[in-house]
């Protein structure tokens, strides 16, 4: 049976026990960073020597707090996307090539609501980190350059002025 373990704070291991002479032992199946991909689960299932359960697994990723994709993470595809939102240099004869290749894929579209995030598709987490941090940063530097709103001060007892006499 496959198990997990967490080696870092985004690195984790897919590993099977073995029954040997010396006694149990454990075998790297895959290694993967967060999250757990159709294709982490491939290579594992791949290298497993005793029955792999995908479902299992995915059961133990989630209860362990271990993230999971449902779908591959296509680093290529991104890769190759972050390149051209950068407007990289691309050799002519291998766009008509890609052009070619991806004519003949089933086109879902890009919902209008995602069209102003697809640039990042292709960043890392560290860049998407980096970028939350300099917005809130941004956040930050424009909550303390307002001044504070003055307010007036509550008075506990009416002012004297106000107390006249009757008479």
């Amino acid at each position: 049976m496959a198990f997990l373990v967490r080696r870092s704070r985004d690195r984790v291991e897919i590993r099977e026990s073995l029954a040997t002479p010396r006694g149990p032992r454990s075998r790297l199946l895959a290694s993967f960073a967060e999250p757990l991909s159709p294709d982490a689960l491939e290579r594992a299932a791949a290298r497993a020597t005793r029955p792999f359960d995908r479902a299992a697994l995915l059961r133990r990723a989630r209860r362990s707090g271990i993230e999971v994709a449902e779908r591959s993470r296509e680093p290529e595809a991104r890769a190759m996307l972050a390149r051209l939102r950068r407007r990289d240099p691309l050799d002519p004869a291998l766009a008509a090539a890609l052009r070619n290749a991806l004519a003949d894929l089933p086109e879902t579209g890009l919902p209008e609501s995602l069209a102003e995030v697809a640039e990042w598709v292709g960043a890392s987490s560290a860049q998407r980190g980096k970028a939350l941090r300099d917005l809130l940063d941004l956040y930050g530097r424009i909550a303390t350059s307002r001044p504070v709103p003055r307010r007036r001060e509550e008075r506990r007892f009416p002012r004297l002025s106000s107390l006249r006499k009757a008479g």
